[in-house]
């Protein structure tokens, strides 16, 4: 398996361009190919990950399976009010 890191790949796109990066993203998945999203678009993070691991002032907050996320918690662990 090959692994590829991106930071905050969404981050200066307007719609329809960070759907395309998305779109890009999920057959990369099916394929086998390690993909670390970093993003602070909640919507773009649940839709893309299997897995996420968050980090608050340079500490691991969570480290769970997305399934385990809504927006709702993933705002509470991001802002520390979980």
């Amino acid at each position: 398996m090959r692994d590829k890191a991106r930071e905050e790949l969404t981050s200066h796109l307007c719609g329809q361009q960070s759907i395309e990066v998305l779109n890009v993203i999920k057959p990369a998945k099916i394929k086998g190919l390690g993909v670390v999203f970093t993003s602070h678009t909640l919507p773009h993070v649940l839709e893309v990950t299997d897995r996420i691991t968050m980090l608050r002032l340079g500490e691991v907050v969570a480290d769970r399976p997305t399934p385990d996320f809504t927006g709702d918690t993933l705002l509470k662990q991001i802002t520390g009010l979980a």
